[in-house]
């Protein structure tokens, strides 16, 4: 997948880590969100599998990679100090909703990946929001 790079100084207002409530179309809609998000810089933005990825800078200087939810706008980053779901949690919730064989989970930000068997037999990749356990996407596993 093409990745766009996209270096900016942003201004900084919020507090990093906060839902915001516009979804991310595109490019330019992702860097206003990570922009009202508190962030100075973002570059490297991806869309992937229903996420927009970017790498930020925080406010300490240190680069970090955030996830934005294409859908809703919800921002994704393990260094918001918003919870995240422990691997049990993710697998026991898989598995409620008739995911079986849930393996290869992995922690990717905050993000989490797991490979799954659904319930008519398909083997899946997922991946799953570790703050709310919301599954962002599921696509065949060749």
């Amino acid at each position: 997948m093409k990745t766009t790079t996209i270096a900016l100084a942003l201004a900084l207002s919020l507090a990093a880590g906060n839902t915001v409530a516009q979804t991310a179309n595109g490019p330019d809609d992702v860097i206003r969100q990570l922009n009202a998000a508190g962030y100075k810089e973002v570059r490297d933005i991806e869309f992937d599998d229903g996420l927009w990825e970017a790498e930020v800078r925080s406010r300490d200087g240190r680069w970090h990679d955030v996830a934005v939810d294409a859908a809703n706008g919800e921002l994704m980053d393990d260094r918001s100090g918003r919870a995240l779901l422990p691997a049990t949690r993710v697998v026991a919730d898989l598995t409620a909703a008739g995911y079986r064989d849930v393996h290869d989970l992995d922690l990717d930000d905050a993000v989490w990946e797991a490979d799954a068997i659904t319930a008519s037999g398909q083997r899946v990749e997922l991946r799953i929001n570790a703050h709310t356990g919301k599954l962002l996407s599921e696509s065949v596993d060749d």
